[in-house]
């Protein structure tokens, strides 16, 4: 329980709670009727407003309710616990809140999917690829740099479940637009960065104390001031470098 306990908050409850969901609904012991996401029930009164999450707790069947949370798992914990991006305590809770309001959006009301995991594991994945360029992954025997993460899977979709690329490439998307509105358009616009973590939701998550973590590519810094933040994206800016686009 020690270990269970010390996985970062966000992450560990999106993938507990994905497990436990999609073991319920491929076991025939809850309805996917109940979970999926239905417009048509969110916008009635009552409103079904669970929907807007349950949908995103919900995996492909047979070996992708092992697969989809374990995606879950590792590229979201190493960006809550190592990404310059979530310095401050709770801005991965509203890194997640952003992308999935965009996937809901573009894959739920526009292009009419019942279910999201698959799109929020892109939009993960390719969060974790633009941090971690060069580090290398492996995706069931094959070995490559993480920035093709996110194209391997959509490729992977197409061969098996072509139908569904278009609703799974709005996780991408929705993270790009996360990038440039955060990242790119303050830094090489002058624009303002209006995606800020509210004062109530680092409360949440214990303040700005955040202590260094180990990783495999160095030591995530340890920001433990009110001018963490601007250190951070200070910090991120300079590792960068200017003019990064979308797959380089």
């Amino acid at each position: 329980m020690d270990v269970f306990w010390s996985w970062p908050p966000v992450t560990r409850t999106i993938t507990v709670a994905a497990l436990v969901t999609s073991i319920l609904v491929h076991g025939g012991l809850l309805s996917l009727a109940y979970v999926a996401f239905l417009p048509y029930r969110i916008l009635r009164f009552p409103p079904e407003i669970w929907r807007l999450v349950s949908a995103f707790l919900v995996t492909g069947p047979k070996f992708a309710v092992i697969m989809d949370p374990y995606f879950i798992f590792t590229y979201g914990s190493a960006l809550e616990r190592n990404s310059p991006r979530f310095s401050e305590r709770g801005s991965f809770f509203i890194y997640v809140c952003f992308v999935s309001a965009v996937i809901t959006g573009l894959a739920g009301f526009y292009l009419g999917a019942y279910t999201h995991l698959d799109a929020l594991i892109l939009a993960f994945t390719y969060t974790f690829a633009q941090d971690n360029p060069t580090t290398n992954v492996t995706v069931f025997i094959l070995t490559f740099p993480a920035k093709y993460l996110p194209y391997a899977l959509l490729l992977l979709t197409f061969i098996m479940a072509p139908g569904r690329v278009m609703q799974q490439a709005t996780g991408l998307l929705a993270a790009h637009l996360y990038d440039f509105l955060t990242r790119i358009w303050p830094t090489f616009g002058g624009g303002t960065n209006y995606i800020v973590t509210p004062e109530i939701v680092k409360k949440w998550f214990g303040g700005l104390d955040r202590a260094p973590q180990d990783r495999g590519y160095g030591t995530a810094q340890d920001f433990r001031r009110e001018g963490a933040a601007a250190a951070a994206s200070n910090a991120w800016s300079n590792q960068r470098g200017p003019g990064r686009r979308l797959g380089e």
